[in-house]
């Protein structure tokens, strides 16, 4: 019976945690979420926390963040993307997106434009030199293709 209990507490989790998956975007705070799961906030804080290592703040944050980087690898801008991924603020999300990758917004985009235009320039610098040689592609070690 015990067991019971806990794979109906987790199931519950679960279900409030791709709740957040689904929801990201919207405005979600702890009592949609907690409600999600049908626990109270406090409690379900505790679980959460207990099934995934982080409270569901910085999870849903930490989503937000992912799906954020993929958007600034696009042409949209810093504030199109903070809405998009949820933030009311660009300066809210800026500082959320600081706090977990390290960097800027604004630095985060720039370093992507300047890889990407670099590789466009020369491909070769995408692949590891190990590869590129040990295929021909650069000159160094004899090609073991070509033994």
């Amino acid at each position: 019976m015990e067991q019971y209990k806990k794979m109906y507490l987790y199931k519950r989790i679960v279900q409030a945690k791709l709740f957040m998956d689904n929801h990201y975007a919207e405005n979600i705070d702890l009592v949609h979420s907690s409600e999600e799961a049908c626990f109270s906030k406090y409690h379900f804080i505790r679980l959460f926390k207990a099934a995934y290592g982080k409270t569901p703040h910085h999870y849903l944050a930490g989503i937000r963040i992912e799906y954020a980087r993929q958007l600034l690898k696009t042409d949209k801008s810093i504030l199109e993307v903070s809405i998009l991924v949820g933030y009311d603020s660009p300066t809210s999300f800026t500082a959320a997106f600081k706090k977990i990758v390290g960097m800027p917004p604004s630095d985060f985009q720039t370093r992507h434009r300047l890889r990407t235009e670099k590789i466009s320039a020369n491909p070769l610098v995408a692949i590891p030199n190990c590869f590129a040689q040990s295929h021909g592609f650069i000159e160094g070690k004899e090609s073991d293709v070509s033994k």
